[in-house]
């Protein structure tokens, strides 16, 4: 296993086709589908980095920004944004994606993940190498999210 790994590395993109299954019953994409893509696209990334298997700890900050319709086409692009010691925050960025190739962002939504071995004892993870100031930004606001999370769980939530 490699020590030290970019954002880059453990990338992930998905696409999918809105078909009539997809949808809810007011026409638009059903978020309970989204949310399975999100965490499916957040777990390849989290695995891709850790290589290892991984578990879902968190969902947070899950935010619609606009509808989906049938037919339309759908981006889910998944990043890592920080590393602790097994744990890992992952973003899912999904957009609805036009004829022409334009994309406009439909979700956002952070997910925490922990690498686990075979007995699902959590494993340590590579140190994420930041390269860009975008990266080092959403690494000071992922720690913002972690302890927002730890006050959440002391106060019962």
């Amino acid at each position: 296993m490699k020590e030290l790994k970019t954002v880059e590395e453990s990338m992930v993109e998905q696409v999918h086709l809105l078909m009539p299954s997809h949808i809810n019953g007011s026409g638009r994409l059903f978020g309970g589908q989204l949310l399975e893509w999100i965490d499916v696209v957040g777990a390849i990334t989290a695995k891709r980095h850790a290589e290892c298997n991984t578990t879902t700890v968190a969902i947070d900050n899950l935010q619609f920004k606009a509808g989906a319709f049938i037919n339309d086409t759908i981006v889910l692009i998944g990043r890592l944004t920080y590393v602790g010691n097994t744990s890992m925050e992952v973003r899912v960025d999904t957009y609805s994606e036009d004829l022409s190739g334009l994309r406009k962002p439909i979700n956002r939504a952070y997910l925490v993940y922990v690498a686990i071995n075979e007995e699902g004892t959590p494993v340590k993870v590579p140190r994420l190498k930041l390269t860009t100031e975008g990266q080092r930004a959403e690494w000071d606001s992922a720690l913002k999210r972690n302890d927002l999370r730890k006050l959440r769980r002391k106060e019962g939530f």
